[in-house]
């Protein structure tokens, strides 16, 4: 007579301990293998479906009928401002904090290289804000004039730029080196919704990979994700993309991003976002979309079109 087979609960923790032992973060081929593995252990893999009013993603027999499927979902590619983070930690710590302390800064590290490449960015953007009239721009006098003039002259710049909340490569740069140092002194933490750390473990322990899109530059998604209240979250994130792949209102930013994660298709990518523009411009490019609701994010516009999340619990659960 044949050996009963094991319980449920042993085989689990068997293919656990395996995938854990074989398959190395970020790979394709984690969920496959895992489903591959419970379909020869005799255990039923559920497909991942989403509920038609957009409020819920669940599991479903695979007999039953076809709503939006995300199974075939290999890349996630999440915003931050409203959609991981809160928007007031945005606006009530990190931009102040750039604001309180660009003067200090750019007196501290004026005449670094790194400063100098700061500078001559800004320079190029208030040359152009003024050609075109822009509100509060004002001319940057030539290095001749000394570092006091020069500052004077960046400062009020930035904070004008701050206060329109300007998406600029410029202006994101320069505050991206100015929260390296907050972070680093531990002056400010990043953070991030309650449900956001444990879905960016789940999605990477089955094998989908997460990249962040954000207006803010790469260092500065990388110090917010690196240094959060729950820790250094970077270890579930593949990538950073910011407005040098395009701006985020462009399809062609997220065909950019398509090429870049090594998915076949760019329906194989999930883009999670709280604007409506981001949204129709990810879905432009054949992009899976998802819009987040979450407290503080502005309303979006009547028959929008797009299913909605709360919660990252709602997702591949």
């Amino acid at each position: 007579m044949s050996s009963p087979l094991p319980p449920v609960s042993q085989v689990g923790l068997r293919l656990q301990g395996l995938l854990r032992s074989r398959l190395p973060g970020c790979a394709s081929s984690q969920l496959r293998l895992r489903r591959s593995l419970k379909a020869a252990a005799g255990i039923s893999v559920p497909r991942l479906r989403q509920r038609l009013d957009g409020r819920r993603l669940r599991a479903a027999p695979a007999s039953a009928a076809s709503p939006p499927q995300l199974s075939s979902i290999r890349s996630v590619v999440l915003d931050i401002e409203g959609t991981t983070s809160p928007i007031s930690f945005v606006t009530d710590v990190l931009f102040p904090y750039a604001r309180d302390n660009v003067r200090k800064h750019l007196e501290a590290t004026y005449g670094t290289d790194e400063t100098g490449d700061d500078i001559a960015l800004l320079r190029a953007q208030v040359e152009q804000d003024l050609a075109e009239g822009v509100a509060g721009a004002v001319p940057v006098p030539p290095e001749e004039a000394g570092k006091d003039a020069v500052v004077d002259a960046l400062v009020a710049n930035v904070e004008a730029m701050i206060k329109a909340d300007r998406k600029i490569i410029s202006l994101k740069q320069l505050q991206g080196h100015i929260w390296r140092t907050g972070f680093e002194g531990q002056e400010i933490k990043g953070v991030v919704f309650d449900d956001v750390p444990p879905a960016l473990q789940r999605w990477h322990a089955s094998g989908i990979k997460t990249y962040i899109y954000s207006s803010g530059s790469r260092e500065a998604q990388r110090l917010i994700f690196g240094n959060t209240t729950y820790g250094d979250l970077r270890k579930y994130l593949c990538g950073f993309f910011d407005t040098t792949i395009g701006t985020k209102r462009e399809p062609r930013s997220y065909y950019e991003i398509w090429q870049s994660v090594g998915v076949d298709r760019p329906s194989q990518i999930l883009f999670l976002t709280d604007v409506y523009q981001e949204a129709t411009a990810a879905k432009a490019a054949g992009v899976e979309v998802l819009i987040s609701i979450r407290p503080g994010n502005a309303p979006l516009p009547e028959n929008h079109g797009f299913q909605t999340i709360t919660t990252f619990a709602e997702i591949l659960t």
